[in-house]
């Protein structure tokens, strides 16, 4: 638990008990989780407090927050270098719903009219993973 507190501290967050809890348990995924998935691993504990923590996890890049495009958010540990976050693809099977995070592969730079700023930006791809192709 000592790991997670510093972890959250390093990047401004305040380790409370139920954040450290919510961190723990977020930073031990391999692949994207929804709420859901969080309530079911730590069913003692608030919905609310952990969807807390979940989005305060976001505003300080712990966290990727993703809508799969079928209608479900979703989150990825920010495995992104130090100062530098990177935005990667995710891929959605239509079939069994994952989420893949696909970290080597980068978001395409978008030209944007004159006047326009980008602030942030997703990219989706749906269609069949390779567990569901088989």
């Amino acid at each position: 638990m000592k790991e997670a507190e510093t972890y959250l501290e390093m990047h401004g967050v305040k380790p409370t008990a139920v954040r450290t809890l919510v961190w723990d348990k977020a930073r031990q995924q391999t692949e994207t989780f929804t709420l859901h998935d969080m309530e079911q691993w730590m069913p003692h504990m608030d919905r609310s407090s952990i969807f807390r923590a979940l989005r305060l996890f976001a505003e300080h890049h712990l966290l990727h927050t993703i809508d799969d495009g079928l209608g479900q958010q979703k989150y990825c540990v920010c495995r992104c270098e130090e100062g530098h976050h990177l935005n990667h693809i995710h891929f959605t099977c239509t079939r069994c719903g994952q989420t893949y995070c696909l970290e080597d592969y980068r978001i395409p730079m978008v030209e944007l009219p004159d006047g326009f700023m980008m602030e942030d930006v997703e990219y989706v791809v749906k269609g069949i993973c390779s567990k569901c192709a088989k």
